[in-house]
C-alpha cells in the first residue's frame, strides 16, 4: 500500500529497477546514472519522512503492514506464554499479555493488537478493548508485581471500544481503576507508543514510570477525523485538525508529555520489522537497568511528580 506522499518515491524506485534491469555489468554510464538515482532517492526519502505533517504521521501509524503488540513481543521475546481472561467476564481478544524473557530478563509485556485481515480485525475488535480487557491488564499488572516482574505496555488503539455493552459493564470505571492501580505499582513500568494512541483507550495502559512513542506515532485525546467532525461538522478538516491538535511524538516531547522518542528505520517500522523490534529491545532495557536502580518508594514518587506536573502552568 502506497501513501500519497510515497508515490514520487515509488515512481524513482519503479525507474531504478528499469535502470538496473536494462543495465549491462559493463557500461559505465548506465551504472553512473544508477548511482545517482540511488541517492537521489536516499535523499528524497530522508527528506520526505523529515518533514511529515501530523495527518502524514497518522497515516503511517496506521499503515497495515505496520508491525502491531505481537509482532514486537515475539521479535524481542525468546519464550512468550500469553495470559488470559479477567478472572470476571471474558477473555478479551483486544487486550494480549503474558510473561516473556528479553535477554534472561523475565518482563509482563501488555498492549493492544490489532488484526491483518477481516476476519482477525472483527477477533481482535479493532484493538478496541472493553472494559474486561483493561481489568486483564490489571490482573496481570498486579501478578508482575507480585513476583517483582518489569512491566512493559505497548499502546495501540483508535480508543476504548464505546458500545453500549462496554458501558454497561463500566467502561469508565476500568480505565480509572487502571489510572489508579498504575501510579503504586512497584515495578518499573515502561510504555511505549507503538502506533495510534488515542484518548481513555490508552491512557487506561499508559501511566508509567517512562512513557515512549515510536516516530511515526500519535497520542492525543481524540483523532483528526473526530475533532474535525465535532468542530467543522465533517472529516474535511482532518489535517487542519491533526496539527491543531499537537498529537506527534515531536510535538509530545516539547510539551514534556512523553520521556522520548523510539527512532524508525527511514520509511517507517514497517519498512524493517527486525531493525525496528531490536531498537524498541535496546531502550526497554537500557530504561529497565536504570529504573531498577531506584527503590519501589522513588519510582512511585517519581511517577506522580511526573504525571501530576502534566498540564500546570506558572505565570
Amino acid at each position: 500500500m502506497l501513501l500519497d506522499f510515497e508515490k514520487p518515491i515509488a515512481e524513482l524506485e519503479a525507474k531504478l529497477a528499469d535502470m538496473k534491469q536494462l543495465a549491462g555489468d559493463q557500461d559505465e554510464t548506465v551504472l553512473k546514472a544508477i548511482k545517482a538515482l540511488e541517492k537521489k532517492i536516499t535523499d528524497l526519502k530522508r527528506e520526505t519522512f523529515e518533514n511529515l505533517t501530523g495527518w502524514q504521521r497518522v497515516q503511517l501509524s496506521r499503515h497495515p503492514d505496520r508491525p502491531y503488540t505481537l509482532d514486537y513481543i515475539y521479535e524481542i521475546t525468546s519464550d512468550f506464554i500469553e495470559l488470559h481472561g479477567d478472572r470476571n467476564v471474558a477473555d478479551d481478544k483486544a487486550m494480549v499479555g503474558g510473561l516473556g524473557t528479553i535477554d534472561g530478563q523475565t518482563f509482563m509485556l501488555i498492549g493492544q493488537q490489532k488484526g491483518r485481515n477481516t476476519k482477525q480485525r472483527q477477533l481482535r475488535n479493532f484493538g478496541m478493548a472493553n472494559p474486561e480487557g483493561y481489568r486483564k491488564a490489571l490482573r496481570l499488572m498486579k501478578l508482575a508485581e507480585k513476583f517483582n516482574k518489569p512491566i512493559v505496555t505497548f499502546i495501540d488503539t483508535p480508543g476504548a471500544f464505546p458500545g453500549l455493552e462496554a458501558e454497561e459493564r463500566g467502561q469508565g470505571e476500568a480505565i480509572a481503576r487502571n489510572l489508579k492501580e498504575m501510579f503504586m505499582l512497584k515495578v518499573p513500568v515502561i510504555c511505549v507508543v507503538i502506533g495510534e494512541g488515542a484518548s481513555g483507550g490508552a491512557l487506561g495502559i499508559a501511566i508509567g514510570d517512562k512513557v515512549l512513542m515510536l516516530e511515526n506515532t500519535w497520542y492525543s485525546v481524540i483523532s483528526p477525523e473526530s475533532c474535525s467532525s465535532i468542530l467543522w461538522r465533517s472529516w474535511e478538516y482532518k489535517e487542519q485538525a491533526a496539527e491543531v491538535l499537537k498529537l506527534t511524538a515531536k510535538d509530545m516531547l516539547s510539551l514534556k508529555l512523553i520521556d522520548g522518542i523510539v527512532k524508525e528505520p527511514l520509511g517507517g517500522a514497517h519498512t524493517d520489522v527486525k531493525w525496528m523490534a531490536q531498537e524498541l529491545k535496546k531502550v526497554i532495557l537500557t530504561y529497565t537497568r536504570e529504573l531498577a536502580s531506584l527503590s519501589a518508594e522513588e519510582r512511585i514518587s517519581k511517577r506522580i511528580e511526573k504525571f501530576g506536573a502534566m498540564g500546570v502552568v506558572k505565570e
